[in-house]
């Protein structure tokens, strides 16, 4: 792919839009369909509400209630982690990769090459939140790909999302740049 071709998707991926750099459990599967659909804006509207939730407890009042809302959600974080382990053992895990995601899609850096033609059609498999042992399906094509040290990056614009899915990616990358705002500030 020319320099150009990157350029090009670079800037209709990522100009004047909201986009996170974050390293995530991902993986594109050309020539797959979403295989469970309406499921991925269930999961990622549940993430908001958990985290959301959360984030409004940080607030100066303690109540027992309060107290007893924390160890549950604590029990439910632990709940979560063995059963994604279980569910690790029973099906691979995504690999760990470098990304920035935005509303339009997402660039991937890959290990290897695809040789995948522009306008190649698949499915982005994406797990939204670390202590969620589940992924998304996002419909994608790829619009570009290039040369990148030990491997290739790839271009992947979402096709296809519906205006539901659409918000709840928008809200998800919002709460994902808030917290990398916050984490920056912290390390000040």
């Amino acid at each position: 792919m020319s320099h150009d071709g990157a350029a090009a998707a670079e800037g209709t991926l990522f100009d004047d839009t909201l986009s996170c750099d974050v390293v995530v459990p991902v993986q594109f599967t050309a020539g797959a369909r979403v295989a469970r659909p309406g499921t991925s804006e269930m999961l990622l509207r549940s993430v908001a509400l958990v985290e959301d939730s959360r984030s409004s407890d940080d607030g100066d009042e303690r109540s027992d209630t309060s107290a007893q809302l924390q160890r549950l959600e604590a029990r439910m974080d632990l709940a979560l982690v063995l059963l994604g382990r279980l569910l690790q053992q029973a099906n691979p895990a995504l690999p760990v990769r470098a990304v920035r995601w935005s509303r339009h899609g997402l660039r991937l850096d890959l290990e290897q090459t695809t040789a995948l033609a522009p306008g190649s059609a698949g499915v982005i498999q994406l797990q939204p939140a670390d202590w969620l042992p589940d992924h998304i399906e996002l419909p994608a094509t790829v619009l570009a790909e290039a040369p990148l040290e030990g491997g290739s990056r790839l271009w992947l614009g979402f096709t296809g999302l519906g205006d539901n899915l659409n918000a709840a990616v928008e809200r998800h990358l919002f709460r994902l740049h808030r917290r990398q705002i916050a984490d920056s500030r912290r390390n000040r």
